[in-house]
């Protein structure tokens, strides 16, 4: 994590509890930081605190979203689990209601880190003991998101290097080694990757016969045929 702004822009002092190891206003002086995500592109554009909640606590909603869906894929049609509902809106408040609070970054990092561990084990669960042949992408997916989280941490640990690092090198290799943007976009590929082992386990469930295909040769997407007859 980086120390205080590197330089003041268009969007005045910096007011979030977080900044990090990205150069401040290096290419243009209205964006602080470029990177991905609605939520993440106002925080890292403005580093205002309204703008880094607007970042952070979707991601807890998210990830309660995608807890409810994959405890609930194997249960019938327009059923509804009102108790994990309950529990799931319930966690969200409190985490919404002490973070307000408290504004402490390892608070949220501690609790998404929470849900993300959840779906980890559910995961793991669903390809060893349900579709065992869906291992290749849980897998992937989760070893993708991994693979940022060890890249974000790179970036933690060793800013001040990296920075150091990126004076002495042609501008194309410091923007490979903006290693918190590697971040988002391995994070946003290994959770779109886990939506798509959701959806497959879910209609493979309701026997829809889903198919992973991939669009260009590359890009992966699920295509599904209509329900079997009996």
């Amino acid at each position: 994590m980086a120390p205080a702004a590197d330089r003041e822009g268009y969007w005045g002092p910096t007011t979030s509890t977080l900044d990090w190891c990205e150069e401040n206003y290096a290419v243009t002086w209205y964006i602080a930081e470029f990177l991905v995500g609605m939520g993440s592109w106002c925080f890292h554009m403005t580093l205002k605190y309204e703008m880094q909640l607007l970042d952070e606590l979707p991601m807890i909603y998210s990830c309660c979203v995608f807890v409810y869906c994959m405890f609930e894929c194997f249960k019938m049609k327009n059923s509804v689990n009102y108790h994990l509902l309950f529990i799931l809106v319930l966690f969200s408040l409190i985490v919404t209601t002490v973070y307000l609070k408290v504004k402490e970054p390892v608070f949220h990092q501690v609790m998404y880190g929470m849900l993300v561990f959840t779906l980890v084990l559910r995961s793991i669960y669903i390809v060893t003991w349900v579709y065992p042949w869906l291992r290749g992408l849980g897998y992937t997916s989760l070893g993708i998101f991994l693979l940022g989280f060890l890249l974000w941490n790179i970036d933690n640990i060793f800013c001040d290097s990296l920075r150091n690092f990126r004076k002495k090198m042609p501008p194309i290799i410091g923007v490979a080694t903006q290693f918190h943007a590697w971040w988002h976009i391995l994070t946003g590929l290994g959770s779109y990757l886990h939506i798509l082992f959701s959806l497959y386990t879910r209609t493979l469930y309701l026997k829809y016969r889903p198919k992973v295909k991939f669009l260009f040769g590359i890009w992966p997407v699920i295509l599904f045929e209509p329900l079997r007859k009996h």
